[in-house]
This record gives C-alpha cells, sequence and structure tokens, in this order.
C-alpha cells in the first residue's frame, strides 16, 4: 500500500487519501526523494528496492491512452528487452501516427524529474492538506498529499500584499528612486498637500505680512503732528 500510494504521487503530483496513511506515507516519500536528488548507481538501486517501478502516463496522454486497441497499449507500457527503464522516448520501430507516446518509468521520472527540482531545497518536498470531507463508510479523515510545486493554482487570482507591507515596498523604492513614495492620507480620506506647497505658501504669508507691517510703520511716521 506504501508503496502502490508513493508511485501515485510521484506519477500524478498529489494523491487522496485519508489523513492516517498520508502521515504514514510522508517520510517514506522525503526518503525516496533525497536519494533521487544524488542520482548515483547506488541510490537508484536503494529506491528499486524501497519503491519498485512501474509505468507511467501523464495525464495530457491518458484520454488518447484509452481510446487505443489492446495490442497498441500493450506496445505502450511494456518497455523493450534490455531496458531497465522507460525514458518516454518512442522507439524508432514503433509507427508514431498509431503510437505517439509511450510510458514514463516511476524511477526515471523521480530521478530526472522530481530529483533536479528539489535540488536546492534542504527538506520539506511534500505538504498534508486536510479535507473537510470525510470517507464514506468509516467517517475517516481525509488528505490530499502533494509534492510541492506541484498544485494547481486557479487562473485570474492575484497575490494580495498586506497594507504594512505596501507601505515598506513603498518606501524602499522611494529611497532606491524607482518611484514615488505615496502621500499619507489625512482622516477625511484626502491625500495631504505636498510638503513643498505648503513650505511655500507659508514663505509667502509670512513676507505678506512683514510688508503690511513696513507700511504700517510709514504712514504713522508722515502723519503730522497734532
Amino acid at each position: 500500500m506504501r508503496r502502490n500510494l508513493a508511485q501515485s504521487l510521484f506519477q500524478y503530483g498529489q494523491v487522496e487519501t485519508t489523513l492516517i496513511k498520508a502521515k504514514e506515507v510522508r517520510p517514506f516519500v522525503e526518503r525516496l526523494i533525497t536519494l533521487a536528488k544524488r542520482n548515483t548507481l547506488p541510490c537508484r538501486q536503494r529506491i528499486l528496492a524501497l519503491l519498485g517501478d512501474r509505468a507511467a502516463i501523464s495525464k495530457d496522454e491518458q484520454e488518447k491512452y484509452d481510446a487505443m486497441s489492446d495490442a497498441q497499449r500493450h506496445k505502450v507500457l511494456q518497455a523493450r528487452s534490455g531496458r531497465r527503464h522507460r525514458s518516454g522516448k518512442v522507439p524508432a520501430s514503433y509507427n508514431k501516427k498509431k503510437i505517439p507516446f509511450v510510458a514514463h518509468s516511476v524511477v526515471d521520472k523521480l530521478v530526472k524529474e522530481i530529483g533536479p527540482k528539489f535540488a536546492n531545497r534542504p527538506g520539506g518536498y511534500t505538504r498534508i492538506i486536510r479535507l473537510s470531507t470525510r470517507r464514506i463508510g468509516d467517517a475517516s479523515d481525509l488528505a490530499l498529499l502533494q509534492l510541492v510545486g506541484d498544485e494547481e493554482r486557479p487562473s485570474g487570482v492575484k497575490k494580495t500584499i498586506s497594507p504594512r507591507r505596501q507601505k515598506a515596498l513603498d518606501r524602499v523604492h522611494f529611497v532606491e528612486g524607482k518611484g514615488q513614495r505615496r502621500r499619507p492620507k489625512s482622516r477625511s480620506g484626502k491625500a495631504s498637500a505636498a510638503p513643498s506647497k505648503v513650505a511655500a505658501d507659508s514663505s509667502t504669508e509670512s513676507q505678506a505680512a512683514a510688508a503690511d507691517s513696513a507700511g504700517d510703520q510709514a504712514d504713522q511716521r508722515q502723519k503730522p503732528e497734532a
């Protein structure tokens, strides 16, 4: 059971099972991916001893595979004599119009695709997402076991940024000269006036007040004494 769940996870990128099984399979999968990252002959032999091997078909090719005859399916799944791992290349003897693809090996996919993808990651290659539904029969908790990075993100959804982080990014861009700093909003919701404009208005008012006071003093001097 543990081997079948791990093989299905490497083939499809995610598998739905009970929460207890997902927690049990996760350390086994993490160990296999760590061995696949080294990509040596002893590591391949160890993976074969722990996991085994089987033919794997991608989701895009599943519909074409279902429409084939039994003889064509046999050629797609069975490896050629003398080849232990299928690399997904169609042999030259096959009719590529009838058989445009062949199955991959789970071990070959693990070593060549999944292992290099996590080359710079020290661990944590999988995640467990607990589902709200329960299994019919014994009402066991269901969970989704996924490889990190293989989850499908819905289209049209943009990543949101908190106001505090956006404010910090604006300050960094302003210091680096990449953009203008946003003006803080007042309590009424309107942006406050620019500092240069406020300083200019205050200087103009002070000059006008000084001119008025000087004019009043000159008028008082010109008046004749009674």
